[in-house]
């Protein structure tokens, strides 16, 4: 049987990024400056910035506003992007992130494809050129917080069309041409609990390589820490965690570039009772409990101060922010060096929900639950199977590049065998002990058709089960 075995070894990020680019990719963008570990650890050495949630649900008393409210309530002739790079600068951050159109779609720059924007408000500013332009005089980094969930222009679960999604690309090439160098793009939206958006309805992977050809240094992330493992970057170039959402940082083990975040008051948008709070959140508890050990974990951190209705933050936030920052410089902000890391998944699962077999099962855990999309249920072979077998058919049509395993405990798989089947003749991927102990591995090689996919487990410590089989 012919042996592929050599192609296991692993592509460089720039050739997985080849494989993506969008296919007009213009001649006069540079390659990226550096590998993506190194902008990774970039950013993690960042450590500490300002998020700012801005815009219409500001006029309101929800985070979530009506989709379709009038920008006839943003009236903010005082608003001063200027105070909240100080502001950040006061409290010892190195970035700004502000959210440039959250879920109701309004966009905060004057944007060519739809009217719902900014400048067709009473303030009537483009409110990004400025906040770009105040946070790059004061030396700080720039990132945008965009949400694919759109429910203005009812860009939401199944109804996506295809001029809704070059709506989206539209709207990241201004973003990404007219507004200076953006360190991140942060997409919000896609499959959380909130937006439910499949990453295969407004291509993850087109939206990645049009990203990467118009600023190639622009990291990628989405808010999808809730979903996928700890242990690897699945359709995020740094593993984010919306604390607030109930997604927490394991400051003990976390091994990946990574960054979470909270809002300082009790909302991300600000609300009438904010400037009288007291609740807002401690310097300690900033500093000590956040800064500090997620700082030694790898993880940049986002502290959300709302400005208010008249495009000001307040009093009693600035004052925290200050307090914050005295007690910031007080501390070692040494960088810790980021181990090395797999590089993320960015393409499409063939194998997801396709048509599998195995050999028998544990109870009810079946062999379709090794890829169902969800890594909280797992295919587990009945105990006392010698070798057991998982099989998925593909589409032949479509090429793929890599095969992830994602265990549902770490360290069962000792050693295995990877199979694919043209015709009627199966070929070796791969066979040998298990590249890491680690939950997930990872094969990449060079793509190929295939009608079929196998693993054949050869030795394992107890009864194998596999939460996701991927192939991308």
């Amino acid at each position: 049987m012919k042996s592929l075995r050599s192609l296991t070894a692993l592509f460089s990020f720039v050739a997985i990024l080849a494989s993506c680019q969008a296919p007009n990719r213009r001649p006069d963008i540079p390659a990226p400056s550096k590998p993506l570990h190194a902008l990774q650890q970039d950013f993690v050495n960042l450590r500490f910035g300002l998020f700012t949630h801005y815009g219409l649900p500001t006029y309101t008393t929800a985070d979530w506003s009506d989709p379709d409210l009038s920008p006839a309530v943003m009236q903010a002739p005082l608003l001063d992007c200027a105070q909240w790079a100080d502001a950040a600068l006061s409290a010892g951050m190195t970035f700004g992130c502000i959210s440039v159109k959250h879920h109701n779609g309004f966009c905060l720059w004057d944007s060519q494809t739809t009217d719902y924007k900014v400048t067709n408000s009473p303030l009537g500013r483009d409110v990004l050129k400025e906040y770009c332009e105040a946070f790059a005089r004061r030396g700080l980094k720039v990132m945008f917080h965009y949400s694919i969930l759109d429910t203005h222009h009812r860009l939401r679960a199944h109804k996506v069309t295809p001029e809704k999604v070059q709506m989206v690309k539209d709207q990241l090439t201004e973003l990404l041409t007219g507004y200076g160098p953006v360190t991140a793009i942060i997409f919000d939206g896609y499959e959380s609990p909130w937006g439910r958006l499949p990453y295969e309805e407004v291509p993850f992977w087109d939206l990645y390589a049009l990203i990467k050809s118009l600023q190639p240094d622009c990291l990628v992330m989405d808010m999808n820490a809730d979903k996928y493992p700890r242990e690897a970057l699945f359709y995020t170039d740094i593993k984010f965690y919306e604390q607030g959402a109930g997604q927490k940082v394991d400051a003990d083990a976390n091994r990946l570039p990574s960054v979470a975040c909270l809002p300082l008051q009790r909302t991300w948008f600000w609300k009438e009772d904010m400037p009288q709070a007291e609740n807002l959140r401690s310097a300690e508890e900033i500093v000590n409990e956040v800064l500090i050990p997620y700082g030694k974990a790898h993880c940049s951190f986002i502290l959300n101060a709302a400005p208010n209705r008249d495009g000001l933050i307040d009093d009693n936030a600035l004052s925290r922010l200050k307090e914050i920052g005295e007690l910031w410089r007080a501390q070692d902000r040494t960088p810790v060096p980021l181990p090395a890391c797999e590089a993320p998944v960015i393409r499409r699962n063939i194998a997801k929900g396709r048509p599998s077999e195995s050999s028998w099962s544990d109870d009810i855990w079946i062999m379709d639950f090794a890829n169902d999309d969800d890594f909280r249920t797992a295919w587990r072979s009945a105990p006392g199977v010698v070798n057991p077998f998982w099989e998925v058919e593909l589409d032949r049509r479509i090429p793929f590049s890599s095969v992830v395993i994602t265990e549902e405990k770490a360290g069962v798989l000792q050693s295995y065998r990877l199979e694919y089947r043209n015709g009627k003749q199966w070929f070796t991927l791969f066979e040998g002990p298990a590249p890491t102990q680690d939950r997930v591995k990872f094969h990449r090689f060079d793509p190929i058709h295939a009608q079929a996919l196998r693993i054949t487990i050869l030795s394992s410590a107890g009864a194998p089960a596999i939460a996701e089989f991927g192939a991308y």
